[in-house]
């Protein structure tokens, strides 16, 4: 029978477990309250070169003119590029190399300018090894604001055969 850890309110875990040979961690090295993160400023170009891979190209992104005339004053990023940050600390940090999506919410909670640093954060929140399964938490901030946030449901890798 596996295990399943959920948080509670205890201090996060630092993460001095043992990374796997892919650069990230196994199901059965996650914990609860392992968190990590990355940081990106979002620029001129990341904008236009999401809205032609993504073909989002809805003028509150790519027309000043008219996006002055919103309840925003000015064009912001698309919400899906922010989000897609949350992707790159799953794939790159926490679980790490070979976590399949599952599943994302998201709530939009702010908006995302040219020139704005977005931190996305991940946190464990739940593991369960039997299923090679976690749930965490995700926020992206923009200078300690919460622009998004939502929960990442993982396949994660395992040390066993």
């Amino acid at each position: 029978m596996g295990f399943v850890y959920h948080a509670t309110n205890q201090q996060p875990v630092t993460m001095e477990r043992a990374m796997n040979s892919l650069g990230g961690y196994n199901v059965e090295d996650l914990q609860p309250g392992m968190s990590a993160s990355l940081a990106k400023t979002v620029t001129e170009a990341d904008i236009v070169l999401f809205a032609g891979i993504s073909t989002d190209v809805n003028p509150m992104h790519l027309n000043e003119e008219w996006a002055k005339t919103t309840q925003f004053g000015g064009r912001i990023a698309h919400g899906m590029l922010s989000a897609g940050f949350i992707s790159a600390v799953l794939a790159n940090k926490l679980p790490g190399p070979g976590t399949v999506y599952l599943g994302q919410t998201l709530k939009f909670k702010a908006p995302v300018r040219i020139g704005d640093t977005v931190t996305a954060t991940v946190t464990v929140r739940e593991v369960n090894v039997a299923r090679r399964r976690c749930v965490m938490d995700s926020i992206c901030s923009v200078s300690g604001k919460t622009v998004i946030e939502g929960e990442s449901t993982l396949y994660c890798t395992t040390g066993e055969g």
